[in-house]
């Protein structure tokens, strides 16, 4: 009779390794972060074959249960294809590896994804995000599915010492996007006022979502939203703050026409970045 495959524990030093980059101290220190569940991790594997040579030894270890592998062997064939580790787990080391109430039984750790700010906005995007001060990972999360969704060429996640940028490495920021942050470029900057110099360099407008906004975000906005654009979002709770404002060419706001107060950031982020993928298509 055929031993099946060697599961490992929790106690084992790899899943043990893996477990300290739900810390982001950890993920720092070591450059890797964990991506969870079926879906993201199909496109992590992806991200890896389909990349440039070196970029398949940018995803490490694919840890799973015996029940996910038997719903989806493909998951385990992927990843021996192109080199990467794999290890079947049980389901107490595989909830060891989540942040979630409910783990997926999947978790791949890779090589941190954010790249440097000339690198993301390459030499003439035409549609930008940037995120200054955003503070909720799920919310950012979103932002980036969302500015995939929308054909967006690079997302930025900006803040200063008091506030930094969100960590798009998060387990709660990667699974709200839901593989996009495989799927376009993603860049870090403490420095609000240096994002904005590099957009200016490379000629795009500057828009920021602004509840006062004196521009209204509707058909007499077309002509404005058909340029290179950079949407400018600010946090949750109060928006962007006066200086982030103040470096943006026009404040746009989106019309509220029922008695709702306002649009939450993810909600407000889809409907300027679709008016502006309209717009520009």
């Amino acid at each position: 009779m055929t031993a099946g495959p060697t599961v490992l524990t929790e106690r084992t030093p790899r899943v043990a390794a893996a477990r300290k980059l739900l810390r982001r101290a950890s993920r720092l220190e070591a450059g890797r972060f964990l991506v969870e569940g079926v879906r993201p991790v199909h496109d992590a594997l992806t991200w890896a074959a389909d990349g440039p040579s070196d970029q398949a030894r940018r995803v490490h270890d694919l840890f799973l249960t015996d029940a996910v592998a038997d719903r989806d062997p493909t998951l385990e064939d992927r990843a021996r294809s192109i080199g990467i580790r794999v290890a079947r787990v049980t389901e107490k080391a595989a909830a060891g590896l989540s942040d979630t109430v409910t783990p997926q039984g999947v978790v791949v750790v890779c090589s941190t994804v954010t790249v440097g700010l000339d690198e993301a906005l390459g030499d003439r995007p035409r549609l930008v995000t940037v995120l200054a001060g955003v503070a909720d990972p799920g919310n950012a999360g979103t932002v980036i599915r969302t500015s995939d969704a929308a054909g967006v060429d690079a997302v930025v996640l900006a803040g200063d010492s008091r506030n930094q940028p969100v960590d798009p490495h998060n387990g709660k920021c990667v699974r709200a996007t839901m593989g996009s942050l495989f799927h376009l470029p993603l860049a870090v900057s403490r420095d609000v006022d240096a994002v904005v110099t590099a957009l200016r360099e490379r000629g795009l407008t500057l828009l920021a979502a602004a509840g006062d906004g004196e521009t209204v975000l509707d058909p007499s906005a077309d002509a404005l939203l058909a340029a290179p654009t950079a949407w400018l979002f600010g946090s949750e709770a109060h928006g962007l703050d006066d200086h982030a404002a103040g470096l943006a060419d026009h404040r746009v706001r989106v019309p509220i026409h029922g008695r709702a107060e306002s649009l939450n950031l993810a909600t407000a982020a889809a409907v300027c970045l679709y008016a502006s993928a309209r717009a520009q298509r």
